[in-house]
């Protein structure tokens, strides 16, 4: 257990002569209020906040950050309130406590929901104060060393929001061990079984591979020392969730991964590094495409390096970074490296525009109402893969790869966005799907005759673009159900001899409050969406009333839509007379976190929350949705495994799966020109936990060389 001397000795270790009172203060306050409380670990809760603030020593933060680190949890797990915490630590204290505090004491609707806004409080107030969101990573990395005394639900429920948001969070702001730490930890808990694998299989590679490691290290110095250049080099191993994450992506085996090792170049000053590179491209043949200079283009996050992979010794790829001593503290250490508030002092003017991704992220997250749609938009804009171009008057503008003239345009202003035609790029004509280059001069063309449309939210890839244009759909389609909804809702109180127009003046509030709806306006536009059936409106209004007898046709309806519905496995939140069916492109199966998409005239369907396509769909027609428990029911999965062209392995993986009490459904054989075989399966099971054992037991089978549940198509 961390100790308060181990906190103090970690100040003075880069702050001498401080005066720690304010550090110790803070202590004997946390130690007071959180007196006899324990964690599931069984050891005092006071370890957690001393964990916290020790880990903040380590990004060498200054004493309100560490005292606030003993402090976080103070307002939300002891009777302390932050009025409290300001009188007695100052407003800076209070303000760092606050911004990390959980929004634990609000009811939600849904998980989902409550994530939204804890990180939505979250991006406030670090906007404010970058301090909230380093002592929030160094409270979530604590967490995460110690998850294994959590039930494994939330074991992995924490550990995929820790992937999601708070790994990239630590990434967009440079700090490489934290996210690096934070990574492995969530790759343990979510993927267990491939974790424990790979950690052995590649352990194995590298102790074999020492040698060569050894001998690139020993080249690489002497060559510099031969042309007057003095550096240290290092070989490190990726580390495992970015060698797990590269075999994913690219569907390949480790085998495959030629660069689990990273060669470091450490060199006296810039010009060093270019000459260095100069010197490594000349002793190995570089790999056209793969070099980056982010030296003369830092990246967002401060980093800076070269980057070049060459063919090395025995034919072997390698990747070779290149950076001075003060570039290789950054990189590790990030902002931490160039403290804002050291010793007292402001960030000097020419740095901020360093965090100006931060308050974009606050500006455009104010717009975003569905909680989905916000935690999507968080992940997208902290996961960049950068490409420059250029204004026509030379400024540089940063945006993810892939990215087109929309995202340039709203990147302007709201109204160039909204009125984009095309662009020129280096002075000639591209349409909008056009992808920017590096290096490339970007000019907006705008039309007023042109306006956003659903194909664009395919073409932009920014969360300013992708928020705006969903606000011009949003206000638009609510416009369209409004009639639709008025039209619908007249006619069906025609039908029932009613007076819509008098209905809307008298009771049309209070009907709609009594369904949930804030206005008349609002109920009816859920009525245009198909959110709210006109019916169910006018049997709110007759509440109390003798109730017309329905046809009998209208009872047989209800009922078949609930035994469809049980049948399927569902269960929709405030719905019960709708049919509901299972999402073609994405198979879902219990076990898999599911949305319900209100269909028009097709009932409910059900997609994965990671579909493609329900990112595409209207964010006003998604409903919360639940797996009910039924037992007999089975889904039907795709499976693919990727194996050597060998005699016997559909037989071998067929057992597998028929082992683990699974029908196959459909099988497909195919080969590839390197020898290797593809075999996808369709397979029913019960649900994911099943489905995992079979893909599991499958993987452990030799000659296997990857396994993964796609979607069908």
């Amino acid at each position: 257990m961390i100790r308060l001397n181990d906190i103090l000795d970690g100040i003075h270790s880069y702050l001498p002569d401080t005066d720690t009172s304010l550090v110790e203060k803070a202590y004997i306050y946390s130690a007071k209020v959180h007196a006899g409380q324990t964690r599931l670990s069984g050891e005092p809760y006071l370890s957690h906040p001393l964990a916290t603030a020790y880990i903040l020593t380590r990004l060498h933060l200054d004493l309100a950050s560490i005292a606030a680190g003993l402090l976080h949890d103070t307002v939300e797990d002891t009777l302390a309130s932050l009025e409290e915490l300001e009188k007695m630590f100052g407003k800076d204290v209070a303000q760092i406590v606050d911004g990390v505090t959980k929004l634990s004491k609000i009811r939600f609707e849904s998980q989902i929901q409550k994530q939204a806004e804890n990180t939505r409080k979250m991006v406030l107030a670090m906007s404010k104060d970058i301090r909230v969101l380093l002592v929030k990573l160094a409270d979530r990395l604590h967490n995460m060393r110690t998850l294994e005394y959590q039930k494994e639900y939330k074991r992995v429920k924490i550990a995929r929001e820790t992937l999601d948001i708070y790994a990239p969070l630590a990434g967009r702001l440079g700090i490489g061990w934290i996210k690096n730490e934070l990574e492995n930890l969530a790759f343990f808990y979510i993927y267990p079984e491939e974790y424990q694998g790979l950690s052995k299989e590649v352990e194995a590679r590298l102790g074999k591979r020492k040698a060569y490691v050894d001998e690139v290290k020993d080249l690489i110095a002497k060559k510099m020392a031969d042309f007057g250049l003095s550096c240290k080099v290092l070989g490190r191993p990726k580390h495992l969730y970015s060698i797990f994450r590269k075999m994913r992506t690219r569907k390949i085996p480790l085998e495959e991964v030629y660069d689990l090792i990273a060669f470091r170049i450490i060199m006296k000053g810039a010009k060093e590094c270019y000459e260095a590179l100069g010197i490594v491209h000349s002793l190995w043949k570089p790999i056209p495409g793969r070099f980056k200079d982010y030296i003369s283009l830092p990246k967002t996050n401060m980093y800076q390096s070269l980057h070049t992979t060459v063919i090395g010794p025995q034919g072997e790829r390698m990747e070779i970074q290149i950076r001075t001593g003060e570039m290789d503290v950054v990189a590790n250490e990030g902002i931490a490296a160039h403290w804002l508030y050291k010793e007292g002092t402001i960030v000097s003017k020419e740095k901020e525009h360093r965090f100006d991704w931060l308050f974009e992220l606050t500006e455009w997250q104010k717009e975003l109402d569905d909680p989905r749609e916000f935690i999507e938009s968080v992940k997208m804009d902290l996961f960049p893969n950068e490409v420059y171009v250029f204004t026509p008057k030379g400024e540089v503008k940063e945006f993810p790869r892939g990215a087109t003239p929309i995202d340039f345009a709203y990147a302007i202003h709201t109204e160039v966005g909204n009125h984009c035609a095309g662009a020129k790029v280096n002075g000639r004509i591209v349409p909008l799907k056009y992808q920017f280059h590096n290096g490339e001069t970007v000019e907006i063309i705008t039309s007023n005759k042109h306006f956003p449309n659903r194909d664009w939210l395919k073409l932009a890839k920014t969360s300013r673009a992708l928020a705006r244009i969903r606000q011009w759909i949003k206000t638009e389609e609510r416009e369209k159900s409004l009639a639709l909804g008025k039209d619908l809702c007249a006619r069906e109180f025609k039908r029932h001899r009613l007076d819509f127009n008098d209905f809307i003046k008298t009771k049309g509030a209070e009907v709609a409050e009594a369904l949930s709806f804030k206005t008349s306006e609002d109920m009816l536009i859920a009525a245009g969406y198909g959110k709210v059936a006109p019916s169910q409106i006018i049997r709110k209004l007759r509440a109390g009333q003798p109730e017309e007898q329905e046809p009998e046709e209208k009872e047989s309806r209800v009922k078949k839509f609930t035994e469809k519905a049980e049948q399927q496995g569902i269960l929709i939140h405030g719905l019960d007379d709708i049919l509901i069916h299972l999402g073609r492109c994405c198979t879902p199966i219990p076990g898999d976190e599911v949305i319900g998409y209100i269909t028009r005239g097709r009932g409910v369907t059900i997609h994965r929350e990671n579909c493609s396509n329900i990112r595409n769909l209207d964010p006003d027609r998604r409903i919360e949705v639940t797996w009910a428990d039924v037992d007999k029911a089975t889904y039907p999965a795709k499976v693919r495994v990727s194996t050597v062209d060998q005699k016997g392995m559909l037989a071998a993986v067929s057992k597998e799966i028929s082992a683990g009490e699974a029908n196959i459904l459909e099988a497909k054989v195919s080969t590839t020109p390197d020898y290797a075989a593809i075999l996808d399966f369709v397979v029913d099971v019960k649900d994911r936990t099943q489905l995992r054992k079979i893909l599991s037991s499958i993987r452990r089978l030799e000659g296997v060389k990857l396994v993964e549940r796609v979607s069908p198509g």
